[in-house]
């Protein structure tokens, strides 16, 4: 997913505040759920900066929710989107998000390593809202605004073949000239 196709925190929240009563429930791949027996564990903000491979700072923020499931916990349903809203409502009074920032979904089980993804879109099916879950993926930002993937200070691109180097003759100069000896004066 493209970071210009992904939900800020305000979004996120908005559409969980439109449909408080549902079961909440992430599918992170096709025909993959994390089980209803999930707890949200935090939510993170983190602030980057970075400089790209042109030289550009870029800074954003990042909202991660990380969910978590737990061995050995049956669970039918998930949880109600108004425990979600609870828990955003408990991290909200510490730490003011904002509502701007990327969301992240963050989560991982046994058979599945645990990474960010982004939350695609929202399904509502029946008494749950669904959030299917995008991977995120590495992206070139100086390529993506129309730029070089990096220039050095003449403008030439760092990711281009370096020109072929001027072979240079070398002299064997103990052939080439006689040897000093004792007493000739050329030392």
């Amino acid at each position: 997913m493209n970071k210009t196709d992904s939900l800020n925190w305000s979004q996120f929240k908005g559409e969980l505040v439109k449909n408080p009563d549902l079961n909440l429930q992430f599918q992170y791949a096709e025909n993959k759920w994390v089980d209803a027996s999930y707890h949200i564990t935090e939510i993170k903000q983190a602030p980057i900066v970075s400089v790209d491979c042109g030289g550009v700072m870029n800074s954003w923020t990042e909202i991660i929710v990380q969910l978590w499931e737990p061995e050995n916990e049956q669970q039918e349903r998930s949880m109600k989107v108004s425990k979600a809203l609870s828990i955003v409502a408990i991290v909200e009074k510490s730490l003011p998000l904002n509502p701007l920032g990327t969301v992240k979904i963050e989560f991982g089980n046994s058979g599945f390593d645990t990474r960010q993804m982004f939350p695609g879109e929202f399904i509502i099916d029946g008494d749950n809202l669904i959030v299917d879950l995008r991977p995120d993926a590495v992206q070139c930002k100086a390529i993506t605004r129309g730029g070089s993937c990096g220039t050095n200070d003449k403008g030439e691109e760092c990711c281009t073949p370096a020109p072929a180097k001027q072979k240079v003759e070398l002299k064997n100069l103990a052939v080439a000239a006689p040897c000093c000896e004792p007493g000739s004066g050329c030392c």
